[in-house]
């Protein structure tokens, strides 16, 4: 299998920028945000569990109720709500735990496992919420890049 973030880490980022995008102006219902994302209300409830429990994201109650971004969209990193939904980014188990591994002290590919977390996090790190929102706002240009 590939090394890829889950469907869970990709649509709790497009959840996280769609509060973003909101920030300042109220809270957002989930409903809403499914619709326009096109992703599940049940599976975005879901999502949204670990990003409250890391404090990325506050809910009110009522009939005036919602979710909001807990935090200033540009201090919130892709990195945040990743490791929010996925845990710790580790491309193989013994870059977390030497003791996954009988050779995990010996292995010589276990500084390319480490360098490998240390890019994809400082990559991860690299964008904002803020910056993605204010990409999100622009007309997308076929074939053209975005954010590298």
């Amino acid at each position: 299998m590939p090394f890829q973030l889950s469907t869970r880490g990709r649509y709790g980022v497009r959840l996280m920028v769609a509060l973003a995008m909101n920030y300042g102006k109220g809270v957002s219902l989930l409903r809403d945000i499914a619709r326009q994302e096109g992703i599940s209300e049940k599976y975005l409830g879901q999502i949204i569990i670990p990003l409250r429990t890391a404090g990325l994201v506050t809910s009110q109650r009522g009939s005036r109720g919602g979710y909001l971004i807990a935090q200033p969209p540009e201090r919130v990193t892709v990195k945040d709500v990743v490791q929010a939904i996925e845990g710790r980014i580790n491309p193989v188990p013994c870059v977390e735990d030497e003791n996954a591994c009988d050779r995990a002290t010996t292995c010589v590919a276990s500084g390319v496992w480490k360098k490998l977390r240390r890019d994809i996090e400082e990559s991860l790190s690299g964008f904002t919420l803020a910056e993605l929102a204010q990409q999100a706002r622009e007309p997308i240009v076929p074939g053209e890049n975005y954010m590298i």
